[in-house]
């Protein structure tokens, strides 16, 4: 199967209809008809049941097209990637972080790093917290992680870059944003949202504040659903200073608890380039001297 094969297939699903597919491809119906039958010949199955309406996916095309878009998006970045490095780039060094404040100073360390390597690329990859199977597969050559959670991985380093702490988030005019420290006796009647897949030590500090004072508190399914619900005035919650957007659209409280998150930058040990120790040594000085809420 070959890419305008792919781009064939594609079409005729959308349109459901072998003469608007055509026109739409600016090909002849006929040689629509016959790449995807040659298709399904080389799959060894049917993709489209023909009828005199038009072409419906079977039950098999279904399940292939699902696939088929992936792969055509893949394949669409690659060659954008390709492009890129064909034109400029002799190297790259990946980075994967579920979100872009984890590592809040990276555009200036990128910045720094150009500077000596303008011919090696630096690529984000926003891949979601806990999802290391990119990195671990070889996939990526920085990995955004926390508190040891990779410490036992083999043929891996971790490079420590910040502390961060806990901070009570709330609307800007509420009474607990003039607080320069929160403590829990501080949340007595409050709403507290909790779960939204929150780390070990985030979960056990919101447990061991509902044991202590009177306070409701339900789950909230994601950090952007909790976010949105406290400019609701649905409540309150907790987070790690590596959520913090920079946005100023919410009250961050240093939060008085010793829970904590030590975040480092993971590498794999057989990686050797001197750029990638020169990338890891910069965002090192970067964090020693920048001041953030973290």
């Amino acid at each position: 199967m070959n890419t305008k094969q792919i781009d064939y297939i594609l079409e005729l699903a959308q349109t459901q209809n072998f003469n608007r597919a055509a026109e739409n491809l600016y090909i002849s119906q006929s040689t629509l008809t016959y790449q995807i039958k040659e298709v399904e010949k080389e799959l060894n199955f049917l993709l489209f049941e023909r009828s005199g309406k038009g072409a419906t996916l079977t039950p098999a095309g279904k399940q292939f097209i699902t696939t088929l878009k992936t792969v055509k998006n893949e394949l669409r970045i690659g060659i954008e990637q390709a492009q890129n490095f064909s034109k400029k780039y002799s190297d790259n060094i990946t980075i994967g972080l579920p979100i872009r404040s984890c590592i809040y100073y990276l555009p200036q360390a990128m910045k720094e790093f150009w500077s000596k390597y303008p011919d090696i690329s630096i690529t984000p990859i926003f891949n979601g917290f806990y999802k290391p199977e990119e990195f671990l597969k070889g996939n990526q050559d920085v990995f955004f992680t926390f508190d040891n959670e990779m410490k036992h991985v083999p043929d891996t380093k971790l490079i420590h870059l910040y502390t961060s702490r806990i901070y009570l988030i709330t609307k800007k005019d509420d009474e607990l944003a003039k607080l320069k420290i929160a403590k829990i006796s501080d949340l007595k009647g409050r709403t507290l949202m909790v779960g939204g897949g929150s780390p070990p030590q985030l979960r056990a500090l919101q447990q061991r504040i509902i044991n202590t004072i009177d306070i409701d508190y339900f789950n909230s399914e994601t950090h952007e659903t909790t976010m949105t619900n406290i400019l609701a005035d649905k409540g309150i919650c907790l987070t790690p200073g590596f959520f913090q957007d920079y946005t100023g659209e919410f009250a961050w409280i240093p939060f008085d608890c010793e829970e904590k998150f030590e975040c480092y930058l993971c590498i794999h040990t057989n990686d050797k380039r001197e750029s990638l120790k020169e990338f890891i040594r910069i965002m090192q000085e970067i964090y020693k001297t920048k001041t953030f809420k973290k």
